[in-house]
This record gives structure tokens, C-alpha cells and sequence, in this order.
């Protein structure tokens, strides 16, 4: 969630990952070109114009060694593929996103989150992971999606947005200005994504890479959903997969081994690893933070906790809050200091341009000193009834947030404890909220994996996420004089 209010109001786009509603879908270069053909002006173009956006929606741009170094290894990747000759044809960035995420576009962008690079041990899942986003370009995978979106057009935004309540899956946060970023919160089919791997796999081998990094790196992406299931109590470990974009990385690990076969390479662990000590890990606390069921944002003075049951999502627009029960975000929105103004425009804006929204009751009150207004309304979405409701609290000097719930019909209560639940935090509160990172560490002869995890700065589930965080199964024991991953707080 960012530091300061926005002028673009965030949709609550809860709708399905394979069914994201656009108004107005973007035009996607690559319908009428060759898979594997090199990249078209109009490509180029195209990915040069949205390249911003991608960038202001994912967290914003890394700078410095270790984003320099993700630069280098994806261009050199990507230029396996035959979309170009030179590495710098490509534009690899590093996210500031705390969610497992890599996608890239037409026209040679190419984009890996800090998170998931966190989550490698090589070089060569590394370049794996970007070799296979190349891969989905090479293929012209995103022209595919486009034509799936703009049959899901034709449902409106709120049909999507109120089914989802009913079963769907969380899909993302959707700016007004922004239609093209909608189609990266689509599903690749399964074959697409075996088609990039399979093309991922060839680019490590003609790379002179250890082909099975690819393998090596989905196992890593799956215990890493099995494991943020378990802390977060949910029954189902594929949501949020490679940032719900790529289902089932469990599935694709023996295909990705049947392709790499007994090949060797190169996998540069040592080099990888000294190249991303200190990378940040987890929230940054300029986004806010995830604390167990607790929200925090320190330099907007706020915190929430979220119900028992329910997970969070942290986003660079908003946190979003998941169950069975129903689904919710808080975000912000233009403000003129009237909070009825505001309620109202947040409906609309729920509503988009094919449905008129607006609030059926309106209630006042005051939760831990801050004045509040209650919305809601109830909406038959041609499948069923179900419960907008917005919850909007003036915190004064301009500034305002909201939440923004959908839920079955009856079933709006379930987020009172959360509404009561917030409250400002004091500076000395804010200033509690540091930072974690990643530590390269030389396993010592003592070492064991218990000596070790309990360096990890959490106060639950060490041994298993440093376990996950390294690539180590159940039984694997640490190596004297190897290298490993911790994550502490920053000085």
C-alpha cells in the first residue's frame, strides 16, 4: 500500500485470475506474428509505452549492484531466444515487491520481483525464471490472453468482482488508467506454461546453464506456496502462485526434469549469493507490513488486524484480505474532506462504466478517534445476492482510507472486528517497523539447520522457512564452509 493517497481510485477487482474485466482492453502487439520471430517495432513500441506503469504498479524500480546483476543475467538470457541479437535489445528491472512475481511483455521488457529472487540459490534459477517469462513472449503467449480478456470484457466489472465473493479467486489490484497491466493477472493455460518452460529449458542449455535450475527453481516456488498456506491457514497452497499468474509449479517440476535430462552446466551458486546479500526481504515498510493478523504502516500511522481465518496480501495500492468468507481491501482514494463524497465515488468506481453503484445505507460513527462512514449495498450479481460494503475513515490533513468488501449476502459482519480494529500508531510505534534481509552466511563446523534458523528474524516456523528459503528438503543437514541464506532485521 503506498505512502501517500492516490489520484487514481483502486478498483477492488476480486474477481477470478482467469477472468479480469476490461473496460477498454489494450491492443496487444504479437496476434499476427511468427512465434519466435524477432521483436516488431510495434512490440517495441507497445512495451516502451506501458513500461512505466508496470513499474509504478509492482513496487517500483530497484537501482544499484544487485538490480545491475539481474539486469545482465536477463539480457543475456533473453538473447537465447532469437526476439534479438544484443542485450541490450532488453529491459530487465527489478521489482520492489514482496510477492513471488516475474512476467515479461512484447517488446523485449522482462520483469523479476526482489522476492522470488530472494527465493533462488543460483545463477541459473536465475535465469531460468527469466528464460521462461522470454519464453511466454517468444511464443506470443500474451496475444492468446488478450482475445480471452476481451471476451471477459463483455461481463462487466462488477459481475466479476461480486462472483468472486462466491468461490472465485483474489485476482488484483486494477487502476482506472491501466487496462493493460489487467491481462497480467490472467492464468497461462497449462500448456502455455509447459511450452515455457520447455523454452526456458533450452535457453539455459544453449546458455551453458544446468537446464535442471529450472526444476530446481519450480520445487523451491511450490514449498514456498505450501509453506505461506500453512502460516496463513489456508487449505489451498497455489493461491497466490507465482502471483496467481502461473498455476501449479508442483506439476511442471517432472516435466521440467524430463526436458533438462542428465545435461550439466554451469549454476554460479557462490557468485549468485554474494551478489544478492543484503537484498531487501519480505514488506518494505515504506509499502506497510504484514505482522501475523496485524497491518502496519508506519509512515502513514495506521494498523488493522485482519479476522481469525482470513490471509493478507500486501500490494504496492493496497492490502488486500482473503477468506472463504469473502474478500476485502484497503486502499485510498481522492479525498475533499467530505466523507459521504467519498463513499459515493468509491461505489461508482466499484461499479465502472456498465453498472451504477451507489450505497443503499449510510451510517456514522467513530472508531478509536477517527470518523467513520459506513457503506453498503446489496447487489444480485445473476448468480445470487451478495454485500458491498465500504468503510471510509477521515484521518484529517487531507487524508483518507477505505476499505472495500465483498461478501455472500447476511455475511457483511464478518469484517466488523476488522473496521473496529483500526486505529493510528504513535511515532514511537512506527519506528518499532524495521525492514528485514537477506543474510549470506558460511555455515561453521558446529552449524547445524536448527543453529541456523534460529538466526532467522521470525518469531514462528524458523526452521521452516529457512529451510524453503535454501532449497533444503526435510532431510537435508547444512555443509560446513557452505554458504547460506538467513533473513535478519536491518540495522
Amino acid at each position: 500500500m503506498p505512502a501517500t493517497t492516490t489520484s487514481a481510485i483502486v478498483r477492488l477487482a476480486l474477481c477470478g485470475t482467469a477472468s479480469v474485466a476490461l473496460a477498454a482492453c489494450a491492443t496487444i502487439p504479437g496476434g499476427n506474428v511468427v512465434p519466435g520471430s524477432p521483436i516488431t517495432a510495434a512490440e517495441a513500441q507497445q512495451g516502451a509505452e506501458y513500461h512505466p506503469q508496470f513499474i509504478a504498479e509492482f513496487g517500483g524500480e530497484m537501482t544499484g549492484p544487485q538490480a545491475q546483476y539481474v539486469e545482465r543475467i536477463g539480457s543475456e538470457i533473453a538473447v537465447q531466444s532469437g526476439l534479438a541479437t544484443r542485450p541490450d535489445a532488453f529491459e530487465v528491472t527489478l521489482l520492489n515487491s514482496p510477492v513471488n512475481n516475474a512476467f515479461a511483455v512484447p517488446g523485449g521488457y522482462v520483469y523479476v520481483t526482489r522476492q522470488l529472487v530472494t527465493l533462488m540459490n543460483n545463477e541459473a534459477e536465475l535465469a531460468g525464471v527469466l528464460g521462461h517469462e522470454v519464453g511466454h513472449v517468444a511464443a506470443r503467449h500474451s496475444a492468446r490472453r488478450q482475445q480471452q480478456a476481451q471476451q471477459n470484457a463483455l461481463l462487466g466489472l462488477l459481475g466479476q468482482v461480486v462472483g468472486a465473493a462466491v468461490g472465485g479467486d483474489l485476482g488484483g489490484l486494477i487502476s482506472e488508467g491501466s487496462q493493460y497491466t489487467q491481462l497480467l493477472t490472467l492464468k497461462y493455460s497449462r500448456t502455455q506454461e509447459i511450452e515455457a518452460d520447455n523454452l526456458g529449458v533450452q535457453y539455459l542449455t544453449s546458455a551453458g546453464y544446468n537446464p535442471r535450475a529450472m526444476a530446481s527453481l519450480l520445487t523451491s516456488l511450490a514449498a514456498q506456496n505450501a509453506l505461506d498456506a500453512q502460516l496463513q491457514g489456508r487449505a489451498n497452497a497455489t493461491i497466490p502462485s507465482w502471483a496467481s499468474t502461473h498455476p501449479d509449479p508442483a506439476n511442471r517440476v517432472q516435466n521440467a526434469l524430463a526436458q533438462a535430462g542428465a545435461a550439466t552446466g554451469a549454476i554460479n551458486r557462490e557468485t549468485f549469493l554474494n551478489r544478492i546479500d543484503g537484498l531487501l526481504y519480505g514488506d518494505d515498510p515504506a509499502q506497510g507490513v504484514i505482522e501475523g493478523s496485524d497491518f502496519i504502516h508506519p509512515e502513514l500511522r495506521l494498523r488493522f488486524t485482519a479476522p481469525q481465518g482470513f490471509y493478507m496480501v500486501n500490494g504496492t495500492s493496497a492490502v488486500s484480505i482473503n477468506g472463504d468468507g469473502g474478500r476485502a481491501q484497503l486502499t485510498a482514494a481522492q479525498f475533499d474532506g467530505n466523507l459521504e463524497n467519498y463513499v459515493r465515488a468509491v461505489f461508482r468506481s466499484l461499479g465502472g462504466d456498465q453498472q451504477q453503484l451507489t450505497p443503499q445505507s449510510l451510517q456514522r460513527d467513530n472508531v478509536n478517534g477517527i470518523p467513520v462512514l459506513f457503506g453498503g449495498a446489496r447487489v444480485n450479481n445473476g448468480q445470487g445476492q451478495v454485500d458491498v460494503t465500504v468503510v471510509a475513515y477521515d484521518f484529517g490533513d487531507g487524508k483518507a482510507f477505505h476499505f472495500q468488501a465483498v461478501t455472500p449476502a447476511g455475511q457483511a459482519t464478518i469484517f466488523n472486528s476488522m473496521y473496529n480494529s483500526m486505529r493510528r500508531i504513535s511515532s514511537a510505534e512506527a519506528a518499532q517497523v524495521i525492514p528485514r534481509q537477506l543474510d549470506v552466511v558460511t555455515a561453521a563446523r558446529s552449524d547445524t539447520v536448527q543453529t541456523l534458523a534460529r538466526r532467522m528474524a521470525y518469531s514462528d516456523a524458523q526452521e521452516a522457512r529457512f529451510r524453503v528459503l535454501n532449497g533444503l528438503s526435510s532431510s537435508d543437514q547444512v555443509v560446513p564452509g557452505e554458504q547460506y541464506k538467513i533473513v535478519v532485521r536491518t540495522n
